[in-house]
């Protein structure tokens, strides 16, 4: 039996989600996910305290920045493959994909309200500062930590690669609104990602994402869900209350002592 060449991920929306190591690139991403930092995010729920309304919203960080990994080598390769010049930048792109929730905390947004926090922000200091991750990035190439951090401050010099992954229209928001529909149960969220990503092209000229005019209405679409999404699910009262409640039980100004909290 040979060894495996490759690492595969069974993905509910996307399938078999392969890593090829012969590949320089996905060998790195093999390597990043491989780190502990990472694989903290299995025990990060995606939806924080939803799991309390919706009863299968228990899918975590793991899992969606994987599928959002998926998404963006999909859109890039077939992008890439007609405007050669692009290809370059295919381990930013794929590694921005990737790192982009590695700050989350538990309950996930939640704990940033709780907290006062943003995820990006720890997001950037675990790649600052934590070494198993900053050296893997700096030994593939002394430029892409720089560039990583300009995607997410959407500085990148080329808009397109920012915007494949942090925009209107990206593949970050693409996952989510399949993944948490899927789980949630919820029927809004469905999307036709095969149309979206058959529509999403370049533009030379300015350097940005654009989108074909033929897949104008599966983008609609998107926006549309994007809407019911946030109406259904993300504000759902019981998800807002629970959130509230959290942020209380978190409070410093909360007594310590039950008792006094209750006499008050």
């Amino acid at each position: 039996m040979q060894p495996s060449t490759g690492r595969t991920y069974q993905d509910p929306l996307h399938g078999a989600i392969t890593l090829d190591r012969s590949d320089p690139t996905e060998a790195l991403l093999i390597q990043l996910i491989d780190t502990p930092v990472f694989q903290r995010l299995r025990r990060i729920r995606q939806l924080g305290p939803a799991s309390l309304t919706f009863h299968g919203a228990e899918s975590s960080r793991f899992t969606h920045s994987l599928g959002v990994l998926a998404i963006a080598r999909r859109a890039f390769d077939r992008i890439a493959e007609r405007y050669l010049e692009l290809r370059y930048f295919r381990p930013v792109v794929l590694c921005a994909a990737l790192l982009h929730d590695l700050g989350h905390g538990p309950f996930s947004h939640t704990c940033e309200e709780v907290f006062d926090s943003h995820h990006e922000h720890w997001t950037e200091r675990i790649l600052l500062e934590f070494a198993p991750v900053r050296n893997l990035l700096d030994q593939f190439s002394p430029d892409l930590l720089n560039q990583v951090q300009q995607v997410y401050h959407k500085r990148h010099p080329i808009p397109f690669v920012w915007q494949l992954v942090s925009s209107q229209l990206d593949c970050d928001r693409l996952d989510y609104l399949m993944r948490d529909s899927y789980f949630t149960g919820a029927s809004y969220g469905k999307l036709d990602l095969d149309r979206i990503l058959m529509a999403m092209d370049y533009d030379p000229l300015t350097q940005q994402l654009v989108v074909a005019k033929k897949g104008m209405a599966a983008i609609e679409h998107y926006l549309i869900v994007r809407y019911f999404m946030y109406a259904q699910v993300y504000n759902h009262p019981k998800n807002l209350t629970a959130s509230w409640i959290l942020e209380k039980a978190f409070s410093p100004s909360q007594s310590a002592d039950p008792r006094r909290a209750i006499a008050r």
